[in-house]
């Protein structure tokens, strides 16, 4: 399959979405009909005889049949008049039983965006390439340089596992499935392998001393040949504090220093494929980029044994705000003040280092024993993105998600200014700005649709009850246009937060703003007695 030029204007940069994978090539703009299903037949790897269709979506979104070259013609055309930045088509494997039928295996639903999850692979010469992040000792099969960097640093075929850099994938030359030299391939070439080691424990990739972490390679033990390397016989486990669909949460005591940690457990048979992989890895590394950082929850170790992985945390005794906010309905606004500055703070932090939170909620705010939040849960943090660059993935808390990931839209840290928003709204009022969802004894207005639409077209009014400064705070922070969103400026986004009058009060010299009378949050210490009963079975 040749490769074409993506800035070259006569040709198409074409996405396709085939079992679950984004396939992403260009054609040339005058393309025959038969060359056309050559084409997709190519990417697919179909053989000769198989039937298939192919559908591409309109202006309006809506999937039309490609069958002809009319249908062809027409689908570049509209391409070329709306200056799209690729054309969207979907591929099945099978024909409908009549002509406006659906066919086989295809939704409607998969047509939204975010719907689903899907790979994104890199069609070129005949590789399918996936953005990947790699150990240290990746390098790039065409410059021999290493491959590192932030998130994903760059290319792996999913078929040869030969590795490239992005801006050197266009230029390897070698068949995919020809012999490659091994020096050229992957460390990590198997399937489903991980890499929880390779960085050090400050978030940095440049080669340095290990740290106690454990390289994970799926189905094998890994190591780091590090006598000191940690393992669950270090650890008294004590009781379940928390579970989850991926993970358990327990609270566990270091056998020699007798300190108290939360151990995360992930099972490895849920990490069964690419994307959980990443998941995995960019928890860990913001784990340790939040390590020692007072309002985030940071990493004491990772390791593994045959069917589990381990992360070792800080244990937070003072329960999540969920559970305050159940027992007080609303926050003093001074109260409320301290927690959004410590947030604000925390999120910065992340920011200035190119990570988007993306998962802002009450149950992921919890309090220490000296009455200060920290942030939790790093699961859905998205890596890389400095001023100017942005992402697509559709992913959130429903109740929390910003109205330019609903629409579609491409965003950066926006989203989590907007997250705070409606935190701080439950803070002030005891309820949701979008409470009407759940609550509405006609059930079409009880699903999450209809809380989306409420959010991209609903009209926030301020409850009586907050001060002006407040009001005018929600009201920065819930602007559902996220160029005039507070925090939002490229240039002075965090100072305007810090300078906005409802934040007067506070001395964000000191980080820790130590100045706050601490005797107001007596008895936020929380341990919860379902959860932490000692017959739950460890």
């Amino acid at each position: 399959m040749p490769t074409l030029d993506p800035h070259d204007e006569n040709n198409v940069r074409l996405k396709v979405g085939y079992n679950g994978d984004i396939l992403v090539t260009n054609i040339k703009m005058e393309m025959s009909y038969t060359d056309f299903c050559t084409e997709i037949k190519g990417i697919c790897k179909f053989d000769e005889y198989q039937p298939f269709t192919v559908k591409w979506l309109d202006e309006e979104g809506d999937p039309c049949t490609i069958s002809s070259q009319v249908e062809l013609d027409e689908a570049i055309r509209l391409y070329e008049v709306n200056k799209d930045s690729e054309l969207n088509i979907h591929v099945f494997p099978n024909v409908p039983e009549r002509p406006g039928l659906p066919c086989a295996g295809e939704d409607r639903n998969m047509y939204r965006r975010g719907a689903r999850r899907w790979r994104k692979l890199y069609v070129y010469n005949g590789h399918s390439y996936q953005a990947k992040r790699f150990s240290r000792k990746a390098q790039c099969a065409v410059c021999a340089d290493r491959i590192w960097g932030l998130g994903r640093q760059g290319f792996k075929c999913t078929r040869c596992k030969v590795t490239v850099h992005k801006r050197c994938h266009k230029l390897y030359k070698h068949q995919c499935g020809t012999q490659v030299p091994e020096q050229l391939m992957s460390p990590d070439q198997g399937h489903g392998k991980m890499a929880l080691g390779g960085a050090e424990s400050n978030g940095s990739s440049q080669p340095g001393p290990k740290n106690n972490t454990v390289a994970y390679e799926m189905g094998k033990e890994a190591s780091t040949g590090s006598e000191s390397k940690l393992g669950i016989e270090d650890f008294q486990l004590l009781r379940v504090i928390g579970r989850g669909s991926y993970a358990k949460v327990l609270q566990v005591e270091h056998k020699r220093t007798k300190r108290i940690y939360a151990m995360k457990v992930i099972k490895k048979e849920l990490v069964n494929d690419d994307e959980d992989i990443d998941w995995v890895q960019t928890e860990k590394h913001v784990f340790e980029t939040a390590t020692n950082y007072p309002f985030l929850v940071g990493l004491h170790s990772c390791f593994q044994s045959e069917s589990r992985l381990f992360f070792v945390i800080e244990f937070v005794n003072g329960g999540d705000l969920m559970f305050h906010m159940q027992r007080q309905r609303r926050l003093p606004e001074e109260h409320a003040r301290f927690y959004s500055a410590e947030i604000c703070l925390a999120l910065n932090f992340l920011h200035e280092r190119g990570i988007v939170y993306r998962d802002l909620k009450l149950d992921n705010v919890l309090l220490d024993a000296e009455g200060h939040i920290k942030l939790t849960d790093y699961g859905m943090c998205k890596e890389g993105l400095f001023a100017g660059d942005t992402t697509g993935t559709f992913c959130g808390t429903p109740n929390y998600i910003a109205p330019e990931i609903l629409r579609g839209e491409m965003y950066d840290s926006s989203v989590d200014w907007w997250a705070l928003g409606v935190l701080m709204f439950e803070m002030l009022a005891g309820r949701s700005p979008f409470d009407v969802v759940g609550n509405a004894d006609n059930p079409d207005q009880n699903t999450e649709d209809y809380l989306f639409q409420i959010i991209l077209e609903k009209t926030i009014r301020m409850p009586r009850s907050v001060s002006v400064k407040a009001a005018s705070m929600l009201k920065g922070f819930l602007n559902k246009n996220p160029t005039e969103r507070l925090g939002c400026h490229p240039q002075t986004g965090f100072n305007d937060i810090q300078s906005h009058p409802f934040f007067r009060a506070i001395d964000w010299d000191q980080k820790t703003i130590g100045d706050i009378d601490q005797s107001e949050f007596d008895g936020f210490e929380y341990v919860n007695p379902l959860l932490m009963s000692m017959e739950d079975c460890v």
